[in-house]
Protein backbone atom coordinates (compact mmCIF):
# COMPACT_ATOMS: atom_id res chain seq x y z
CA UNK A 1 0.00 0.00 0.00
CA UNK A 2 1.39 3.65 -0.74
CA UNK A 3 2.07 6.34 1.40
CA UNK A 4 -1.28 7.81 0.86
CA UNK A 5 -3.02 5.01 1.38
CA UNK A 6 -1.26 4.74 4.61
CA UNK A 7 -1.97 7.69 5.78
CA UNK A 8 -5.48 7.66 5.32
CA UNK A 9 -5.75 4.47 7.77
CA UNK A 10 -3.85 6.74 10.43
CA UNK A 11 -6.03 10.09 9.64
CA UNK A 12 -9.22 7.93 10.30
CA UNK A 13 -7.75 6.96 13.37
CA UNK A 14 -6.66 10.16 14.51
CA UNK A 15 -9.41 11.84 13.36
CA UNK A 16 -11.96 10.83 16.29
CA UNK A 17 -13.19 12.65 19.42
CA UNK A 18 -11.14 10.76 21.83
CA UNK A 19 -7.78 10.48 20.04
CA UNK A 20 -8.30 14.40 19.07
CA UNK A 21 -8.98 15.12 23.00
CA UNK A 22 -5.12 12.79 23.23
CA UNK A 23 -3.59 15.03 20.67
CA UNK A 24 -4.68 17.98 21.78
CA UNK A 25 -4.00 17.38 25.74
CA UNK A 26 -0.72 15.84 25.15
CA UNK A 27 0.30 19.28 22.56
CA UNK A 28 -1.25 21.46 25.66
CA UNK A 29 0.92 19.80 28.45
CA UNK A 30 3.83 20.02 26.08
CA UNK A 31 3.75 23.40 25.71
CA UNK A 32 2.95 24.05 29.40
CA UNK A 33 5.66 21.88 30.28
CA UNK A 34 8.19 23.17 28.11
CA UNK A 35 7.06 27.00 29.71
CA UNK A 36 7.46 25.67 32.92
CA UNK A 37 11.65 25.82 33.88
CA UNK A 38 12.27 22.48 35.70
CA UNK A 39 9.47 20.12 34.41
CA UNK A 40 10.40 19.12 30.75
CA UNK A 41 8.72 16.06 28.54
CA UNK A 42 10.71 13.49 30.25
CA UNK A 43 9.68 14.25 33.86
CA UNK A 44 5.85 14.79 32.71
CA UNK A 45 5.41 11.52 30.82
CA UNK A 46 7.60 9.74 33.71
CA UNK A 47 5.28 10.92 36.09
CA UNK A 48 1.94 10.52 33.55
CA UNK A 49 3.53 6.56 32.22
CA UNK A 50 1.23 4.78 35.34
CA UNK A 51 -1.62 6.84 34.06
CA UNK A 52 -1.57 5.54 30.21
CA UNK A 53 -1.53 2.41 31.39
CA UNK A 54 -5.44 2.27 31.41
CA UNK A 55 -5.75 3.98 28.03
CA UNK A 56 -5.84 2.09 24.52
CA UNK A 57 -2.53 2.19 23.38
CA UNK A 58 -3.13 4.47 19.93
CA UNK A 59 -4.41 7.04 22.66
CA UNK A 60 -1.57 6.98 25.14
CA UNK A 61 1.20 6.98 22.47
CA UNK A 62 -0.55 10.22 21.07
CA UNK A 63 -0.81 12.10 24.01
CA UNK A 64 2.80 10.92 25.04
CA UNK A 65 3.98 12.36 21.44
CA UNK A 66 2.09 15.25 21.64
CA UNK A 67 3.94 16.01 24.83
CA UNK A 68 6.95 15.54 23.72
CA UNK A 69 7.44 17.67 20.68
CA UNK A 70 5.34 19.82 22.37
CA UNK A 71 7.58 20.97 24.91
CA UNK A 72 9.91 22.00 22.21
CA UNK A 73 7.40 24.81 20.97
CA UNK A 74 6.82 26.09 24.61
CA UNK A 75 10.54 26.07 25.67
CA UNK A 76 11.31 28.65 23.24
CA UNK A 77 8.84 31.31 24.85
CA UNK A 78 10.20 31.58 28.06
CA UNK A 79 13.77 31.47 26.65
CA UNK A 80 12.94 34.60 24.15
CA UNK A 81 10.56 36.28 26.71
CA UNK A 82 11.95 35.56 29.90
CA UNK A 83 15.83 34.47 28.88
CA UNK A 84 14.64 31.05 30.94
CA UNK A 85 14.53 28.10 28.60
CA UNK A 86 11.93 25.79 29.65
CA UNK A 87 13.69 22.72 27.50
CA UNK A 88 17.46 22.36 27.75
CA UNK A 89 16.95 21.84 23.81
CA UNK A 90 15.76 25.64 24.06
CA UNK A 91 19.25 26.86 25.30
CA UNK A 92 20.27 27.63 22.41
CA UNK A 93 17.30 29.66 21.32
CA UNK A 94 17.88 32.27 24.19
CA UNK A 95 20.95 33.41 22.40
CA UNK A 96 19.74 35.23 19.72
CA UNK A 97 15.92 35.30 20.93
CA UNK A 98 15.82 37.34 24.07
CA UNK A 99 18.06 39.61 22.64
CA UNK A 100 15.55 40.33 19.71
CA UNK A 101 13.14 40.48 22.65
CA UNK A 102 15.02 43.20 24.02
CA UNK A 103 15.08 45.19 21.25
CA UNK A 104 11.56 44.88 20.60
CA UNK A 105 11.42 42.23 18.05
CA UNK A 106 9.73 39.53 20.70
CA UNK A 107 6.45 39.41 18.39
CA UNK A 108 9.09 38.53 15.48
CA UNK A 109 11.37 35.96 17.45
CA UNK A 110 7.93 34.16 18.87
CA UNK A 111 6.55 33.99 15.38
CA UNK A 112 9.89 32.80 13.89
CA UNK A 113 10.01 30.04 16.63
CA UNK A 114 6.60 28.76 15.75
CA UNK A 115 6.67 28.88 12.23
CA UNK A 116 10.25 26.74 11.74
CA UNK A 117 9.23 24.52 14.20
CA UNK A 118 5.73 24.15 12.80
CA UNK A 119 7.77 23.81 9.21
CA UNK A 120 9.95 21.41 10.77
CA UNK A 121 7.49 19.29 12.25
CA UNK A 122 5.91 18.50 8.95
CA UNK A 123 8.49 17.68 7.10
CA UNK A 124 9.69 15.09 10.13
CA UNK A 125 6.45 13.58 9.92
CA UNK A 126 7.32 13.21 5.95
CA UNK A 127 10.38 11.75 6.78
CA UNK A 128 8.72 9.20 9.33
CA UNK A 129 6.46 8.31 6.82
CA UNK A 130 8.52 7.37 3.90
CA UNK A 131 11.87 6.18 6.01
CA UNK A 132 9.61 4.29 8.27
CA UNK A 133 8.27 1.22 5.77
CA UNK A 134 11.57 1.07 4.88
CA UNK A 135 13.46 0.14 7.92
CA UNK A 136 10.88 -2.10 9.14
CA UNK A 137 11.09 -4.16 6.12
CA UNK A 138 14.89 -4.49 6.47
CA UNK A 139 15.10 -4.89 10.21
CA UNK A 140 12.55 -8.25 9.36
CA UNK A 141 16.14 -9.74 7.80
CA UNK A 142 17.82 -9.12 11.24
CA UNK A 143 18.24 -12.04 13.52
CA UNK A 144 19.17 -12.58 17.11
CA UNK A 145 23.05 -11.92 16.31
CA UNK A 146 22.18 -8.82 14.72
CA UNK A 147 19.76 -7.05 16.79
CA UNK A 148 22.48 -7.83 19.45
CA UNK A 149 25.13 -5.37 18.10
CA UNK A 150 22.48 -3.29 16.61
CA UNK A 151 21.88 -2.58 20.72
CA UNK A 152 25.56 -2.71 21.76
CA UNK A 153 25.87 -0.06 19.13
CA UNK A 154 23.20 1.88 20.54
CA UNK A 155 24.24 1.93 24.00
CA UNK A 156 27.56 3.08 22.81
CA UNK A 157 26.18 5.87 20.71
CA UNK A 158 24.64 6.85 23.77
CA UNK A 159 27.45 7.00 25.83
CA UNK A 160 29.38 8.65 22.73
CA UNK A 161 26.65 11.69 22.76
CA UNK A 162 26.08 11.85 26.32
CA UNK A 163 26.94 15.24 28.36
CA UNK A 164 30.32 15.34 30.76
CA UNK A 165 32.63 12.46 31.66
CA UNK A 166 32.62 9.60 29.18
CA UNK A 167 33.67 7.42 31.93
CA UNK A 168 30.65 8.42 34.14
CA UNK A 169 28.32 7.68 31.03
CA UNK A 170 29.46 3.94 30.68
CA UNK A 171 29.31 3.53 34.40
CA UNK A 172 25.59 5.01 34.44
CA UNK A 173 24.75 2.20 31.29
CA UNK A 174 26.69 -0.50 33.76
CA UNK A 175 24.36 0.43 36.21
CA UNK A 176 21.43 0.32 33.97
CA UNK A 177 22.30 -3.03 32.50
CA UNK A 178 22.44 -4.13 35.87
CA UNK A 179 19.45 -2.73 36.93
CA UNK A 180 18.06 -4.66 34.00
CA UNK A 181 18.65 -8.09 35.83
CA UNK A 182 16.43 -7.98 38.82
CA UNK A 183 13.80 -10.26 38.26
CA UNK A 184 12.67 -14.02 37.22
CA UNK A 185 14.79 -14.94 34.15
CA UNK A 186 12.82 -15.53 31.29
CA UNK A 187 14.95 -18.71 29.91
CA UNK A 188 15.30 -20.78 33.59
CA UNK A 189 12.67 -19.11 35.58
CA UNK A 190 14.89 -18.36 38.33
CA UNK A 191 14.87 -15.44 40.56
CA UNK A 192 17.71 -13.13 40.49
CA UNK A 193 18.79 -10.38 43.12
CA UNK A 194 15.19 -10.04 44.57
CA UNK A 195 16.69 -10.66 48.03
CA UNK A 196 13.09 -12.58 48.70
CA UNK A 197 11.27 -9.52 48.07
CA UNK A 198 8.30 -10.65 46.18
CA UNK A 199 7.67 -7.15 44.47
CA UNK A 200 10.67 -7.68 42.40
CA UNK A 201 9.48 -11.19 41.11
CA UNK A 202 8.95 -9.29 38.30
CA UNK A 203 11.56 -6.68 38.64
CA UNK A 204 12.13 -3.18 39.28
CA UNK A 205 9.12 -1.76 37.47
CA UNK A 206 10.20 1.17 34.59
CA UNK A 207 7.50 3.39 36.14
CA UNK A 208 9.22 3.30 39.90
CA UNK A 209 12.92 4.25 38.04
CA UNK A 210 11.85 6.64 35.78
CA UNK A 211 9.07 9.10 37.95
CA UNK A 212 12.24 8.37 40.58
CA UNK A 213 15.16 9.77 38.61
CA UNK A 214 13.69 11.94 36.30
CA UNK A 215 10.42 12.73 38.38
CA UNK A 216 11.81 13.03 42.19
CA UNK A 217 15.12 13.86 41.52
CA UNK A 218 15.00 17.13 39.50
CA UNK A 219 12.34 18.03 41.89
CA UNK A 220 14.94 17.54 45.10
CA UNK A 221 17.35 19.47 42.30
CA UNK A 222 15.17 22.28 42.05
CA UNK A 223 14.26 23.13 45.18
CA UNK A 224 17.85 23.37 46.04
CA UNK A 225 18.23 26.31 43.72
CA UNK A 226 17.19 29.51 43.91
CA UNK A 227 16.96 30.43 41.00
CA UNK A 228 13.98 28.16 39.85
CA UNK A 229 11.57 28.31 42.56
CA UNK A 230 11.83 32.20 43.18
CA UNK A 231 8.75 33.00 40.67
CA UNK A 232 10.09 35.94 39.83
CA UNK A 233 10.96 36.38 36.33
CA UNK A 234 10.81 39.89 33.64
CA UNK A 235 8.96 39.28 31.00
CA UNK A 236 9.47 41.28 27.97
CA UNK A 237 6.57 42.41 26.15
CA UNK A 238 5.07 41.25 22.72
CA UNK A 239 3.97 43.64 20.58
CA UNK A 240 3.18 42.54 17.11
CA UNK A 241 4.05 38.69 15.59
CA UNK A 242 3.95 39.52 11.64
CA UNK A 243 7.13 38.82 9.74
CA UNK A 244 7.72 40.87 6.81
CA UNK A 245 8.70 39.37 3.71
CA UNK A 246 12.41 40.14 4.15
CA UNK A 247 12.33 38.07 7.81
CA UNK A 248 10.79 35.37 6.04
CA UNK A 249 13.24 35.49 3.41
CA UNK A 250 16.45 35.48 5.54
CA UNK A 251 14.86 32.58 8.01
CA UNK A 252 13.74 30.39 4.89
CA UNK A 253 17.58 28.64 4.49
CA UNK A 254 18.47 28.69 8.04
CA UNK A 255 14.75 27.15 8.40
CA UNK A 256 15.61 24.56 5.79
CA UNK A 257 19.03 23.75 6.87
CA UNK A 258 17.98 23.08 10.48
CA UNK A 259 15.06 21.03 9.52
CA UNK A 260 17.67 18.41 7.51
CA UNK A 261 20.28 18.83 10.08
CA UNK A 262 17.80 17.69 12.84
CA UNK A 263 15.92 15.23 11.37
CA UNK A 264 19.58 13.27 10.74
CA UNK A 265 20.60 13.50 14.19
CA UNK A 266 17.41 12.73 15.36
CA UNK A 267 17.37 8.98 14.30
CA UNK A 268 21.07 8.68 15.81
CA UNK A 269 21.30 7.03 19.49
CA UNK A 270 21.53 9.82 21.73
CA UNK A 271 21.33 12.35 19.42
CA UNK A 272 17.58 14.13 19.39
CA UNK A 273 16.55 17.77 20.00
CA UNK A 274 19.43 18.87 21.99
CA UNK A 275 22.27 17.83 20.16
CA UNK A 276 20.66 18.99 16.72
CA UNK A 277 19.88 22.63 18.39
CA UNK A 278 23.24 22.91 19.28
CA UNK A 279 24.47 21.69 16.14
CA UNK A 280 22.07 23.87 13.97
CA UNK A 281 23.48 26.95 15.39
CA UNK A 282 27.03 26.42 15.20
CA UNK A 283 26.71 25.41 11.88
CA UNK A 284 24.92 28.95 10.78
CA UNK A 285 26.99 30.95 12.62
CA UNK A 286 29.70 29.36 10.85
CA UNK A 287 28.30 29.70 7.31
CA UNK A 288 26.72 33.18 7.85
CA UNK A 289 28.62 36.10 6.17
CA UNK A 290 28.01 38.10 9.02
CA UNK A 291 28.75 35.63 12.08
CA UNK A 292 29.25 38.86 14.61
CA UNK A 293 25.72 39.13 14.54
CA UNK A 294 24.89 36.35 16.40
CA UNK A 295 24.01 36.61 19.74
CA UNK A 296 23.03 40.20 19.11
CA UNK A 297 19.41 39.54 17.78
CA UNK A 298 20.09 37.63 14.52
CA UNK A 299 16.73 35.63 12.91
CA UNK A 300 18.70 33.16 12.00
CA UNK A 301 19.82 32.25 15.53
CA UNK A 302 16.31 31.50 16.42
CA UNK A 303 14.64 29.89 12.89
CA UNK A 304 17.29 27.20 12.62
CA UNK A 305 17.60 25.95 16.16
CA UNK A 306 14.04 25.81 16.75
CA UNK A 307 13.76 23.59 13.18
CA UNK A 308 16.58 21.07 14.66
CA UNK A 309 15.08 20.24 17.94
CA UNK A 310 11.49 20.06 16.46
CA UNK A 311 12.80 17.79 13.03
CA UNK A 312 15.16 15.73 16.02
CA UNK A 313 12.40 15.29 18.56
CA UNK A 314 10.26 13.92 16.26
CA UNK A 315 12.38 11.59 13.74
CA UNK A 316 13.63 10.03 17.24
CA UNK A 317 10.56 8.14 16.46
CA UNK A 318 12.02 6.27 13.55
CA UNK A 319 14.30 4.04 15.58
CA UNK A 320 11.27 3.61 18.08
CA UNK A 321 8.85 2.22 16.00
CA UNK A 322 10.88 0.54 13.07
CA UNK A 323 13.70 -1.05 15.45
CA UNK A 324 12.01 -0.82 18.32
CA UNK A 325 15.52 1.01 20.00
CA UNK A 326 14.82 3.87 21.86
CA UNK A 327 17.18 6.62 20.55
CA UNK A 328 16.92 9.02 23.95
CA UNK A 329 15.17 8.32 27.43
CA UNK A 330 11.72 9.55 26.24
CA UNK A 331 11.68 7.25 23.79
CA UNK A 332 12.75 4.48 26.16
CA UNK A 333 9.38 5.37 28.01
CA UNK A 334 7.16 5.21 24.96
CA UNK A 335 8.39 1.52 24.46
CA UNK A 336 7.97 0.84 28.07
CA UNK A 337 4.69 2.59 27.56
CA UNK A 338 3.79 0.06 24.40
CA UNK A 339 5.42 -3.26 25.94
CA UNK A 340 3.00 -2.99 28.99
CA UNK A 341 -0.08 -2.37 26.72
CA UNK A 342 1.33 -5.64 25.40
CA UNK A 343 2.82 -4.72 22.16
CA UNK A 344 6.37 -5.46 21.13
CA UNK A 345 8.20 -2.62 19.50
CA UNK A 346 9.91 -3.75 16.66
CA UNK A 347 9.26 -3.84 12.57
CA UNK A 348 6.25 -6.11 13.35
CA UNK A 349 4.66 -2.83 14.75
CA UNK A 350 3.97 -1.54 11.32
CA UNK A 351 2.34 -4.88 9.83
CA UNK A 352 0.48 -6.49 13.04
CA UNK A 353 -0.85 -2.98 14.20
CA UNK A 354 -0.75 -0.52 10.89
CA UNK A 355 -3.31 1.46 12.56
CA UNK A 356 -1.08 2.37 15.54
CA UNK A 357 1.46 2.84 13.32
CA UNK A 358 -0.18 5.10 11.05
CA UNK A 359 -1.76 6.52 13.18
CA UNK A 360 0.92 8.35 15.32
CA UNK A 361 2.26 9.42 12.23
CA UNK A 362 -1.09 11.08 11.28
CA UNK A 363 -1.16 12.80 14.45
CA UNK A 364 1.97 14.68 14.38
CA UNK A 365 0.50 16.81 11.47
CA UNK A 366 -2.74 17.39 13.60
CA UNK A 367 -0.49 17.80 16.74
CA UNK A 368 1.69 20.52 15.02
CA UNK A 369 -0.90 22.30 13.38
CA UNK A 370 -2.75 22.20 17.11
CA UNK A 371 0.28 23.81 18.42
CA UNK A 372 0.89 26.49 16.18
CA UNK A 373 -2.37 27.98 16.88
CA UNK A 374 -2.06 27.32 20.89
CA UNK A 375 1.27 28.82 21.09
CA UNK A 376 1.10 32.19 19.35
CA UNK A 377 -2.30 33.39 20.14
CA UNK A 378 -2.13 32.12 24.20
CA UNK A 379 1.36 33.47 24.13
CA UNK A 380 0.23 35.32 27.27
CA UNK A 381 -1.03 32.56 29.08
CA UNK A 382 1.47 30.75 28.53
CA UNK A 383 4.51 33.28 29.87
CA UNK A 384 2.01 33.46 32.85
CA UNK A 385 3.11 30.13 33.96
CA UNK A 386 6.42 30.84 34.01
CA UNK A 387 5.51 33.33 37.29
CA UNK A 388 4.00 30.18 39.40
CA UNK A 389 6.80 29.77 42.43
CA UNK A 390 8.08 26.20 42.42
CA UNK A 391 6.94 25.45 45.64
CA UNK A 392 3.63 25.48 44.56
CA UNK A 393 4.24 22.48 41.89
CA UNK A 394 6.52 20.13 43.27
CA UNK A 395 4.14 18.43 46.17
CA UNK A 396 1.58 17.98 43.35
CA UNK A 397 4.09 16.08 41.25
CA UNK A 398 4.86 13.74 44.48
CA UNK A 399 1.66 13.43 45.23
CA UNK A 400 0.65 12.26 41.74
CA UNK A 401 3.62 10.09 41.03
CA UNK A 402 3.33 8.05 44.39
CA UNK A 403 -0.50 7.62 43.28
CA UNK A 404 0.48 6.63 39.96
CA UNK A 405 2.79 4.46 40.81
CA UNK A 406 0.93 2.44 43.33
CA UNK A 407 -1.92 2.49 41.23
CA UNK A 408 -0.05 0.38 38.74
CA UNK A 409 1.79 -1.61 40.55
CA UNK A 410 -0.82 -2.19 43.81
CA UNK A 411 2.74 -2.19 45.90
CA UNK A 412 3.73 -0.09 48.55
CA UNK A 413 7.39 -1.47 48.10
CA UNK A 414 7.30 0.78 44.73
CA UNK A 415 6.76 3.80 46.69
CA UNK A 416 9.80 3.18 48.86
CA UNK A 417 11.60 2.04 45.71
CA UNK A 418 10.07 5.22 43.93
CA UNK A 419 12.10 7.82 46.75
CA UNK A 420 14.86 5.63 46.42
CA UNK A 421 15.28 6.37 42.92
CA UNK A 422 14.52 9.55 43.85
CA UNK A 423 17.37 9.95 46.08
CA UNK A 424 19.61 8.59 43.74
CA UNK A 425 18.89 10.79 40.76
CA UNK A 426 19.65 13.92 42.60
CA UNK A 427 22.78 12.38 43.74
CA UNK A 428 23.66 11.31 40.19
CA UNK A 429 23.38 14.57 39.17
CA UNK A 430 25.07 16.54 42.00
CA UNK A 431 28.14 13.71 40.88
CA UNK A 432 27.26 14.77 37.17
CA UNK A 433 26.45 11.77 36.35
CA UNK A 434 23.42 12.15 33.76
CA UNK A 435 20.83 10.01 33.99
CA UNK A 436 19.66 9.30 30.68
CA UNK A 437 22.46 6.28 29.24
CA UNK A 438 21.00 4.60 32.82
CA UNK A 439 17.67 4.65 31.73
CA UNK A 440 18.44 3.16 27.94
CA UNK A 441 20.55 0.53 29.74
CA UNK A 442 17.76 -0.34 31.66
CA UNK A 443 15.32 -0.64 29.02
CA UNK A 444 17.29 -2.25 26.05
CA UNK A 445 19.53 -4.47 28.77
CA UNK A 446 16.90 -7.51 29.29
CA UNK A 447 15.97 -6.82 25.05
CA UNK A 448 19.73 -7.22 24.45
CA UNK A 449 20.03 -10.39 27.31
CA UNK A 450 17.21 -11.92 25.13
CA UNK A 451 18.64 -11.73 21.96
CA UNK A 452 22.30 -13.03 22.74
CA UNK A 453 20.64 -16.18 24.45
CA UNK A 454 19.22 -16.54 21.05
CA UNK A 455 22.66 -15.84 18.75
CA UNK A 456 24.04 -18.71 21.09
CA UNK A 457 21.73 -21.09 20.88
CA UNK A 458 21.83 -21.05 17.07
CA UNK A 459 25.10 -20.92 17.19
CA UNK A 460 25.52 -23.92 19.72
CA UNK A 461 27.50 -21.35 21.61
CA UNK A 462 29.49 -20.44 19.18
CA UNK A 463 30.35 -16.42 20.33
CA UNK A 464 32.02 -15.85 16.83
CA UNK A 465 28.28 -15.70 15.19
CA UNK A 466 28.63 -12.21 16.27
CA UNK A 467 31.54 -11.58 14.23
CA UNK A 468 30.60 -13.99 11.39
CA UNK A 469 27.54 -12.65 10.52
CA UNK A 470 28.34 -9.03 8.26
CA UNK A 471 25.58 -6.58 9.99
CA UNK A 472 26.82 -8.09 13.29
CA UNK A 473 30.21 -7.30 12.25
CA UNK A 474 29.57 -4.23 11.29
CA UNK A 475 27.44 -3.02 14.08
CA UNK A 476 30.46 -4.03 16.43
CA UNK A 477 32.75 -2.47 14.12
CA UNK A 478 30.89 0.76 14.48
CA UNK A 479 30.66 0.57 17.59
CA UNK A 480 34.18 0.31 18.69
CA UNK A 481 35.29 2.88 16.21
CA UNK A 482 33.13 5.27 17.89
CA UNK A 483 34.66 4.51 20.99
CA UNK A 484 38.28 4.77 20.11
CA UNK A 485 37.55 7.81 17.84
CA UNK A 486 36.05 9.85 21.07
CA UNK A 487 39.17 9.19 22.86
CA UNK A 488 41.10 11.42 20.53
CA UNK A 489 42.04 14.41 21.89
CA UNK A 490 40.73 16.39 18.75
CA UNK A 491 37.68 14.20 18.37
CA UNK A 492 36.85 14.78 22.13
CA UNK A 493 37.35 18.60 21.87
CA UNK A 494 34.63 18.84 18.60
CA UNK A 495 32.35 16.65 21.40
CA UNK A 496 32.53 18.83 24.17
CA UNK A 497 31.95 21.93 22.13
CA UNK A 498 29.00 20.18 20.63
CA UNK A 499 27.50 18.99 23.13
CA UNK A 500 27.50 22.26 25.75
CA UNK A 501 27.17 25.08 22.52
CA UNK A 502 29.27 27.91 21.45
CA UNK A 503 27.20 30.78 23.48
CA UNK A 504 30.94 33.31 22.94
Amino acid sequence: MDLFGNLAIGFGAILTPGNLFYCFLGAALGTMIGVLPGMGPLVTIALLLPFTFSLDPLSALIMLSGIFYGAQYGGSTTAILVNLPGEESSIVTTLDGHQMARQGRAGQALAAAAISSFFAGCVATVVIGLAAPVLSQLAFRFGPAEYFSLMVFGLVASVVLAHGSLLKAVGMVVLGLMLGTIGTDIQSGIQRYTFGVPALADGVHIAAIAMGVFGIGEIVRNLTNEASSSGQVDVRPVERLMLSRDDLKRMFAPMLRGTLLGALLGVLPGGGALLASFSAYAVEKRISKTPEKFGHGALEGVAAPEAANNAGAQTSFIPMLTLGIPSNPVMALMISALIVQGIEPGPAVITLHPTLFWGVIASMWVGNLMLLMLNLPLVGIWVSLARIRYCYIFPTVVIFGCIGIYAVTGSAVMIFMLAAFGVAGYLCRKLDCEPAPMILGFIIGPMMEGHLHRALIISQGDPTIFLKEPVSALMLGCAASALIAVLLPAIRRTRDEALTGDES
